[in-house]
């Protein structure tokens, strides 16, 4: 299986290019903010663009984009925020996007983002933008932490050794420093502030190679074009596979070129002893520390500071573990709590709303129309809108603890932990992700360098129990057991999905997945204060995506399955007087359970029933099954249309429903339907970013279909064992 989890050979390039940078519209200029991880792009980006941005994808890739727009001296800044990168030799998805945006889009300015406090590590991926000739300026950002930790930069002078290159010191969490940052990419992206070509040396015996190189593909400067014909040739020499495969495509003679370049490389290989990237990445390493050792100045000793005391805490082995887990659960607790006052209000919102809608037809009076806006819009989208505040709640909790550095520090706690069960550490912040989502935790693999890991950790991902179906655990948890087991059972499932992903990975990484696991290298970034501005922006990117999920496809689907369950209507005889559950003067339950099963969902539910029976299952749970299929959160919704109560408008917290799930259901059908909503169906977003991220249909069919039939077998074990225990009758 080794071969079938190599990553594509396909060309990161585009088969053709237009030559040279764009010109840019009049009164416009496309900046890309560009820099390490953890080095304050994004609150750069918060602060330049503020509210006039959004969130899509780059094109092709399932990897966030975020862009914005920002008016300064008449002139709008079109700005995309770039993934982080330390290098322009692109290994993961995230460094290969960052590079292709820079190369082919050609933005009229690139604003390097820096770590003013790690400024040599961070002149490293400067230095490679020097290489590729783009219009540059510096953001040496965090500048009052390198002040507290007693450096001082020149930036005049820094400015002059790079080239002329505009350096800007900022404080991105504070917004200090974007007004001149702004001015002076103007002032490169009109042409007022002139930069200076300057040249790498790497040596005699380097540059003499690469003089070569570059004279031989200067000859087709236009079929590479718009790639420098010197850059191309350095990424020959460190033997960069997108640049080779780039000049075997589009260069008439490529072999000729290519055998150049390999003798070169051979020849750097007999002079140095070693290849010719790490000779290369050694030089520009020596450049980055000759400029900090001419432009910085220490005036303190900085060996303890704030950050190591911290992290001789909460990284300390015995201590880490604990305080981590008890930061989950006052995340958790936070999320269900304070969760609970607003999701109520929801839920009357949308019963008033009910009401209102129902009041403008007749009371008893049957109206399809009405029933489609009251039980198919309203009663889905309704009761699926109402857990809104716990996903915000959630997803600014762990945007708070994004922002300080704390999540680097836990992915290191349980990096010892993740080895044991054949993951990688940072396997540990996509699963982290996934409890709030399943889609953007299987984005976030792509910091996995090796596909390995990549592919495993995706596989495990919808074991996590994400926010659509944290509604479904809070009306069988309410409905079926007291208050006091209600804490103790949710907690479980959330064990439950984390111990059967331990298992499964384990599994994986033994079979299908063989391989080493990789070293766990990370930054852990200094702490920062997390700002309300970005705390907010986070949390609100989200929750926006969840509501347009709700307007969407939820209510795409809920409107689906309540036809489906409202037709074909009964005979009079089956249905009784009314089969219209919309109204206060709805039929008898009993008339109106007929009258579902009549319809198309009733009868898919009653002809899968053989196979669910020895789960406990009935006709009403596999039809809304049926919706979970699509969403998670559709699962709700659909239990109250199944169920035609009048109360179903009220939303799944609404009384009614509680009532008829308790005469429906036992605790331990509860906990079976749970746990097979918990490990089975991956909704239709997960499949369709799965296929996306992995890149085959094989892998995608493998996780849905291993899923669902692990769900069942557990299911099935669950509810055989609990019902010759004797639970199954307890109420």
């Amino acid at each position: 299986m080794d071969e079938a989890v190599e990553s594509s050979g396909k060309a990161v390039f585009p088969a053709a290019a237009a030559p040279g940078a764009r010109p840019p519209a009049a009164g416009h200029l496309r900046v890309a903010l560009a820099g390490n991880p953890n080095s304050g792009k994004t609150s750069l980006f918060n602060h330049l663009t503020g509210s006039h941005q959004h969130v899509g994808n780059y094109p092709g890739v399932t990897v966030e984009k975020k862009e914005g727009t920002c008016t300064r001296a008449g002139v709008v800044l079109d700005v995309t925020d770039l993934p982080g990168t330390y290098s322009l030799t692109a290994y993961s998805t995230d460094e290969r996007v960052a590079r292709e945006f820079l190369l082919h889009e050609r933005p009229d300015v690139v604003v390097c983002v820096l770590d003013a406090s790690n400024l040599e590590r961070n002149l490293y991926l400067t230095i490679q933008f020097l290489e590729l000739g783009l219009p540059l300026v510096l953001a040496l950002n965090m500048s009052d932490v390198a002040a507290a930790r007693g450096y001082v930069i020149d930036t005049a002078g820094l400015s002059r050794l790079l080239g002329d290159v505009p350096v800007v010191a900022t404080v991105a969490s504070r917004g200090a420093g974007v007004e001149a940052l702004a001015d002076a990419v103007i002032a490169v992206g009109t042409g007022a502030h002139p930069i200076r070509p300057i040249p790498i040396v790497y040596g005699d015996e380097v540059d003499e190679e690469l003089a070569k190189l570059t004279a031989l593909l200067e000859r087709q400067a236009d079929r590479l074009a718009p790639l420098p014909a010197r850059w191309v040739a350095l990424k020959l020499l460190e033997g960069d596979p997108p640049v080779r495969q780039h000049v075997a495509s589009r260069c008439s003679g490529a072999e000729a070129v290519l055998a150049a370049a390999e003798a070169s490389s051979r020849h750097l290989r007999s002079v140095f002893h070693d290849e010719p990237e790490i000779v290369i990445a050694d030089r520009r390493y020596g450049f980055a520390s000759g400029a900090c050792r001419e432009m910085v100045r220490s005036t303190a000793e900085t060996r303890h500071t704030l950050s190591d005391k911290i992290d001789a805490v909460v990284t300390q082995p015995w201590l880490g573990l604990p305080i981590f887990l008890g930061l989950m659960y006052v995340v958790f607790f936070a999320t269900f709590r304070l969760g609970e006052y607003p999701m109520h209000g929801i839920q009357h919102l949308s019963h008033w709303l009910a009401q209102v809608v129902s009041g403008l037809w007749p009371a008893g009076s049957e109206s399809a129309l009405r029933s489609l806006l009251v039980d198919g819009a309203i009663g889905g989208v309704g009761g699926v809108v109402a857990f809104l505040p716990n996903i915000l709640i959630l997803f600014l909790a762990i945007s708070v603890l994004e922002d300080t550095g704390y999540m680097a520090r836990a992915a290191f706690i349980v990096d010892r932990w993740m080895h044991k069960i054949g993951l990688h550490g940072k396997s540990f912040i996509p699963m982290l992700i996934g409890f709030g989502c399943t889609v953007p935790a299987i984005m976030a693999t792509r910091i996995l360098e090796n596909r390995r890991d990549r592919l495993t950790t995706m596989f495990v991902l919808p074991l996590m129990s994400c926010g659509a179906r944290l509604p479904i655990y809070t009306l069988f948890v309410g409905a079926l057991f007291p208050s006091a087991w209600r804490a103790p059972v949710m907690w479980a499932m959330y064990l439950v999905g984390i111990l059967v992903a331990i298992v499964l990975a384990k599994v994986l990484r033994a079979t299908v997945f063989r391989g080493e696991a990789e070293p766990f290298i990370m930054e852990l970034p200094p702490y920062r204060a997390p700002t309300l501005r970005g705390a907010l922006i986070h949390m609100w990117h989200r929750g926006w995506l969840y509501l347009r999920k709700a307007g969407t496809v939820i209510l795409g689907v809920s409107i689906l399955l309540w036809a489906l369950t409202s037709y074909p209507r009964p005979p009079a005889d089956v249905a009784g007087p009314s089969a219209d559950a919309s109204g206060p003067s709805a039929a008898p339950v009993q008339a109106q359970a007929a009258a579902l099963e009549y319809s198309v969902a009733g009868r898919i539910g009653k002809a899968l029933e053989p196979v669910t029976r020895p789960l406990g299952f009935d006709w009403r749970a596999n039809t809304a099954m049926l919706g979970a299929v699509a969403a998670k959160e559709v699962f709700v919704a659909q239990l109250g249309i199944v169920h035609s109560l009048a109360a179903t408008a009220a939303g799944p917290g609404a009384p009614g429903l509680e009532v008829a799930l308790r005469r429906s259901y036992t605790p331990l059908q509860g906990i079976v339907i749970m746990l097979f909503c918990l490990l089975g169906l991956p909704c239709g977003a997960t499949v369709a970013v799965m296929r996306s991220e992995s890149g085959s249909w094989r892998w995608t069919l493998l996780q849905w279909g291993g899923l669902t039939a692990l769900a069942y077998a557990l299911a099935f074990i669950v509810y055989q064992v609990g019902s010759l225990a004797g639970w199954g009758g307890m109420r």
